[in-house]
């Protein structure tokens, strides 16, 4: 019994000394910048996969609870942040399957090998130029190549009509994705002419106004389409918008190209070295690009 005792002893986790975890804490906490108000607990030792090292979880309070993995070296004077990383999984894969398209309207080829989801907002300038970015130009640059899908992610604290016109966005693609599409190309080109009621009320018979329009050219059931309309159920907008938050989306315009995330109005030239990668990872042939046209010299 005596020897068991010793045994469990043996291989039960130890605490480091005193001063090895005032040390782990104080080098923590200077490196992370981490508030005063957070507490650091050092949790116990552990064995590890790794030679010459011991695991331990350091954990993070601030009223939320967060634990990290670190391994120290077992002579005490050496600590390191352990990330470790499944190669049987795919991350980009994981986060194209947290975003739910069904239902969207798809420009480009609904059967591409890489697929673009913007998280767009229709108010915000930014992401008007982004549009432009992506419509025409590398839309028709990358032809069947690439499927382009867009979901909601209004920044309503400081875009009074982005929601409105969201909603009205998605009653035009219930009927046609065609009209949803031309309705995001006159917005994000012509966002302005909302802009330029100051009442509240007056933005959103605009864009109303606007919907109907697009609605007409494309010979949609309008008395359906009044309907949603003065419904404006944000179901789908909220649902759209709480996905965003759970991939980390927190401004617009947030690109995901299969996976890789690009946020802000990047430059084609960025956009296009991400595609390029995706298409080679998918195993399609990338585009032809047009050399730049070099700047002026303005050397005499």
């Amino acid at each position: 019994m005596f020897i068991l005792l010793l045994i469990c002893l043996g291989c039960s986790a130890q605490s480091a000394p005193p001063d090895t975890v005032q040390k782990i804490e104080r080098q923590v906490r200077f490196y992370y910048t981490i508030p005063p108000e957070v507490k650091v607990a050092v949790g116990p030792l552990r064995s590890s996969d790794f030679p010459n090292y011991n695991a331990l979880t350091i954990t993070f309070d601030n009223g939320k609870k967060k634990d990290y993995e670190f391994l120290l070296s077992k002579d005490g004077n050496t600590l390191v942040r352990l990330t470790r990383m499944d190669l049987n999984k795919d991350p980009y894969v994981e986060i194209m399957n947290k975003i739910d398209v069904s239902g969207r309207p798809i420009r480009g080829n609904k059967n591409a090998k890489v697929t673009v989801v913007n998280y767009d907002d229709f108010e915000c300038p930014f992401c008007s130029r982004m549009h432009q970015t992506l419509f025409p130009e590398l839309l028709k640059e990358y032809g069947d190549r690439v499927q382009f899908i867009y979901k909601d992610y209004p920044l309503t604290e400081i875009h009074p009509w982005a929601t409105r016109a969201a909603v009205n966005a998605t009653c035009l693609a219930d009927q046609n994705g065609e009209a949803y599409w031309d309705f995001a190309d006159y917005i994000h080109g012509n966002q302005g002419e909302v802009n330029k009621e100051k009442q509240k009320d007056a933005q959103f018979s605009a864009l109303d106004k606007i919907t109907m329009i697009e609605a007409q050219k494309h010979n949609l059931d309008l008395a359906k389409l009044q309907s949603c309309i003065k419904a404006q159920d944000e179901k789908s907008v909220r649902a759209s918008m709480r996905e965003g938050d759970e991939l980390g989306v927190s401004a617009t315009p947030t690109l995901f190209i299969n996976g890789e995330k690009i946020d802000g109005a990047v430059p084609p030239d960025q956009l296009r070295d991400v595609l390029d990668r995706a298409l080679k990872q998918a195993g399609v042939a990338a585009p032809a690009h047009s050399a730049p046209v070099p700047a002026p010299s303005t050397t005499k």
